[in-house]
């Protein structure tokens, strides 16, 4: 019912009487708006806005109060809010979202909030639509909602959008409405929640907040808070995160980078009573690997052989963080064994897998056969199907339907698949052949350029006699020995590769003539090295080695380069009566035609390796694993004497060792001096080029700062992040300065009041309107 009145005054009324007027209107003026007729240009409707600019001024006079033409006009409009409110459903079920959004604003002016029913219409048909300016206006109902009147959310709507959110990478937004759902009580199902974080997963940001969702919630559970045995607590419960969902955080942690956040939440898992899956046990293993705990990974090795249902790739990923722990501490004998092991299983495996083929042609040829299982059609659900993204299978009536979450289960498992299949082209120290794990060519050439650095020549000839021997290579110029002594020479270390030659020689072990050509070339090619190359020359002609036309002529030319007309004659004539001709023999060329793909890419590789320039501080690692122990059994004074220590011995800590005390800090509680000690220190690293800043460390300092209340300091942190283009959940803080600070800075200033302190006051006030709260 649609009312409209036009009063007019000779003198501008209170907006008191004009209320009081317009809530009961004198006989006059109702008789007077009822009397009216319309005109041919306006038809006067129940539900429809009447205009009253062109009509002409009117007096009316009764009971003493006299209404007379006036410049002002006062228009009221009176609707039903059903009215509003059906338009809202009607609007969305005709997908005019532009009409339903100005509906809404109507209601919302005129009646507050809609009902819930309406409300939980408007929240699933926005997001529907799979439009980011739909899915925004979406969320802002739902935080409008949130914050007026909680009781009007229905959960199913809100797991609905934050599942859309999700998928169409808007993660903040997504983790946002997880944390209204848990805040008002109508807790998620881990089924429903798991694929929110499935989706949130599949980017860099998205991770990052899907670790801070699971451990903020995992933190309702520990240490028994929720009794099972209380029925109003069967919702709370159905909430808590498992395995499955600790695996799919944990494997996008590692493919993202985030790997200290991931050893957090592995902390976690056993005070909420989390048992991990067989196949966690090797993304624990990766995680200790990257953050650099070698006896993490070495106690995981006994569950990981005895563990059922693992599969190839899984043992291939466990093996190859162990090598790389081993490289990255400098346990060079470790490493060797591993890779020497491998190569005797390999080799044992070729000879069965050669006599089961020995077996299969006899039987073939007395023409007898054996019985064999034909293989079934492949599955319609293979694990290789991509995930749907058919929008059709995301309305809401189908997903309001599925109660116990069983397709979002599904879809969350798909993801983590997708996650792990990305993890496992990272692997690249192990491969594996018919089921047996081997060492790849770029395994070789770190360990190799471990020994190298070293100057263990002596060990790596001793290791390359073993691995020839365990590999069986075809011929001797495609051994492991020969691979190495070129990349050697191709990479100017003639010491070593003359070294190397002379080891190999020592142990018996015979090489070709192409080392040795090589070898002589590039001695020619540099100066000062006669001496060397007469005793390679020596050595030459005591194995019986035939050096082709190229090298002698090399060698004669270097010759007359020094004045040495003689040994150049004497060269001349040894090349004549040996019959040598031209162009038998080039650099590499026996090399290469005489090995495959496979072992010629170990010299390759070598070269690519040792030209990169990455160099492994062994020491550092141990440091910062002897900080790490001290953090986590929070002996803080233990842990700055090793820090010292550290720094006395000329390492320079990285962010890892910072960041470990910068968390132990954090569980602690109440340090936040020696946190901001420890941020100046790290500037300076930062500003020398001696350390590089990452949004672990930066996020946790963050955290430390906004806690204890040192918001000058929290804005350097916070400057930084924005400079690097980090990511910064703002809704975390301003949550941690509601809990905190909330009364903080509220009055006026006062009149009186040192430099620091009005220093600290902007700060605080400069960081409350980061987070929006002025």
């Amino acid at each position: 019912m649609l009312r409209v009145a036009r009063i007019c005054t000779t003198r501008p009324r209170s907006g008191r009487a004009v209320s009081a007027l317009l809530a009961c209107p004198p006989p006059c003026i109702a008789s007077h708006i009822l009397d009216h007729k319309c005109h041919d240009t306006t038809k006067c409707t129940g539900d429809k806005d009447i205009g009253f600019s062109n009509l002409k001024s009117h007096a009316v006079t009764r009971g003493g109060a006299c209404f007379s033409t006036a410049t002002e006009t006062v228009l009221v409009q009176a609707r039903d809010s059903s009215l509003l409110a059906s338009e809202i459903e009607n609007a969305i079920d005709q997908q005019r979202f532009d009409d339903a959004w100005r509906a809404y604003e109507k209601h919302l002016h005129m009646d507050g909030l809609p009902r819930k029913s309406v409300l939980s219409k408007l929240i699933t048909g926005f997001a529907a639509t799979f439009e980011a300016h739909r899915l925004n206006q979406s969320y802002d109902v739902v935080d409008r909602a949130f914050q007026a009147r909680p009781e009007l959310l229905e959960k199913e709507a809100l797991i609905y959008l934050s599942l859309l959110l999700a998928r169409c990478a808007l993660p903040d937004l997504a983790v946002n409405v997880v944390r209204k759902l848990v805040k008002i009580e109508a807790y998620p199902p881990v089924a429903a929640w798991s694929a929110v974080i499935a989706h949130m997963c599949q980017t860099a940001t998205g991770s990052f907040l899907a670790a801070d969702m699971v451990m903020e919630i995992g933190y309702l559970f520990q240490n028994n808070r929720v009794d099972p045995r209380k029925k109003s607590n069967r919702p709370l419960l159905a909430m808590k995160p498992n395995s499955f969902t600790f695996s799919i955080v944990l494997t996008a942690s590692l493919l993202f980078g985030t790997t200290k956040k991931a050893e957090q939440l592995l902390e976690l898992m056993p005070r909420i009573g989390v048992k991990p899956e067989a196949s966690l046990l090797v993304v624990m293993a990766r995680i200790y690997e990257k953050n650099g705990h070698k006896d993490e990974i070495q106690k995981l090795k006994r569950h990981v052989d005895e563990a059922c249902g693992l599969s190839e790739s899984e043992f291939r990923q466990y093996y190859d963080c162990l090598l790389s722990c081993h490289l990255k501490f400098g346990d060079l004998d470790s490493a060797v064994d591993m890779v020497l092991d491998m190569l005797k299983k390999g080799n044992n495996a070729k000879r069965s897998l050669e006599a089961a083929k020995a077996v299969l042609e006899a039987v073939e040829s007395n023409k007898l056969y054996l019985p064999y299982e034909k293989k079934g059609p492949e599955i319609s659900g293979s694990p290789n199907k991509p995930v749907s993204t058919d929008r059709q299978m995301q309305n809401y009536s189908s997903f309001f339907k599925d109660k116990s979450f069983a397709r979002l289960e599904l879809e969350a498992r798909e993801l983590h698949k997708l996650l792990s299949d990305k993890l496992q082209e990272q692997v690249g120290l192990v491969k594996s052949e018919h089921g047996v794990l081997h060492p790849t060519e770029t395994m070789y050439a770190k360990l190799v350029k471990a020994f190298l650095e070293a100057d263990k020549i002596s060990a790596l000839a001793s290791f390359l006699v073993k691995a020839s021997k365990e590999d069986s290579p075809v011929s001797v110029e495609s051994s492991f020995v020969v691979q190495v002594i070129n990349a050697c020479i191709s990479l100017g270390l003639l010491e070593q590769a003359h070294d190397l030659l002379d080891e190999m020689r020592f142990s018996g072990v015979r090489v070709g003539s192409s080392i040795y050509s090589s070898l002589l070339k590039a001695y020619c090619k540099e100066e000062n090295h006669e001496d060397d190359i007469t005793a390679l020359l020596k050595d030459a002609q005591q194995a019986g080695i035939q050096l082709d036309s190229s090298c002698y002529e090399d060698l004669i030319q270097s010759r007359a380069h020094h004045n040495n007309t003689t040994g150049a004659l004497h060269l001349f004539k040894e090349m004549k009566s040996s019959n040598i001709q031209k162009s038998v023999n080039r650099e590499f060329e026996m090399l290469v035609q005489s090995c495959d793909n496979n072992e010629a890419a170990l010299t390759a590789k070598l070269v690519e390796e040792v030209k990169s320039g990455h160099t492994v501080n062994h020491a550092i690692h141990d440091w910062n694993n002897v900080i790490h122990f001290f953090c986590k059994k929070r002996l803080m004074h233990d842990a700055h004497k090793a820090l010292s220590k550290m720094r006395v011995l000329g390492h320079t800590p990285n962010a890892q060792t910072f960041h470990s005390l910068v968390t132990a800090y954090a569980a602690v509680g109440g340090k936040y001096v020696e946190v901001t000690d420890l941020w100046g220190e790290m500037k300076v690293l930062a500003n020398s080029n001696s350390m590089k800043f990452d949004q672990e460390l930066l996020d946790s300092l963050l955290y430390c700062f906004v806690r204890g209340g040192f918001f000058l300091r929290a804005m350097e942190v916070i400057e930084l992040m924005e400079k690097c283009e980090m990511f910064i959940d703002k809704y975390k803080y301003k949550s941690l300065w509601l809990k905190y600070h909330r009364t903080l800075y509220k009055g006026k200033a006062p009149k009186v009041q040192t430099e620091a302190q009005l220093i600290r006051r902007e700060a605080a006030l400069h960081f409350k309107r980061w987070i929006g709260l002025t």
